[in-house]
């Protein structure tokens, strides 16, 4: 569906661009826009790079599996139906950990593991259970203290603080955070009556 978007708007936009005299500013748009992202993804592999590495260095080292038995009560409060030495719970406290430090991108293979062994927990394999709908929707929400991407997104754009997008972002992403426990423990109250 999104393919046949971005195809109806690049037609449009040439289309647009033809009738009004503008093809050359077009195609100089497509160049550079080629260009940025070219700079853009070699900017994001250097910083996913980085720390990707760094969580691999803190899951050896057991800094992770310190976290997450700190995270205990935190993933007991959030998912009461996963047992408590299940490796998903190991799994989503990584990737919760990864979508705090803003690395969306090494956040993605454990997210991918976590549900994968909820999956294993769900009685309907049809249907979504309630922990891997909670799961997503905190995934979809995170914390972040250290928005890390978009620190690189303003850093490559040229901005002259890249930092101070912190703050907003941390009160963003705490009430996204919230209202989705709260509406993932409504919805989980109104199925249970």
């Amino acid at each position: 569906m999104l393919n046949y978007l971005w195809a109806y708007m690049i037609i449009i936009g040439i289309i647009v661009g033809a009738f009004t005299g503008n093809m050359p500013e077009v195609t100089q748009a497509a160049i550079d826009s080629s260009k940025d992202a070219v700079q853009l993804c070699i900017t994001l592999v250097g910083v996913i790079a980085m720390w990707t590495g760094l969580m691999r260095i803190a899951e050896k080292a057991g800094i992770i599996r310190a976290l997450t038995r700190k995270m205990r009560p935190i993933l007991r409060f959030l998912f009461p139906d996963i047992p408590d030495n299940h490796p998903a719970k190991k799994y989503i406290a990584t990737n919760m950990i990864a979508n705090m430090l803003g690395l969306g991108w090494a956040a993605t293979p454990p997210g991918l593991k976590a549900m994968e062994k909820l999956q294993e927990l769900n009685p309907n394999k049809e249907v979504a259970s309630n922990a891997m709908c909670t799961f997503l929707i905190i995934n979809i929400s995170s914390v972040q203290l250290l928005p890390i991407n978009i620190i690189a997104y303003r850093s490559q754009y040229g901005s002259a603080n890249p930092a101070e997008i912190i703050g907003p972002a941390l009160l963003a992403t705490m009430v996204s955070t919230l209202v989705g426990v709260i509406f993932a423990k409504l919805m989980l109250r109104r199925k249970k009556v």
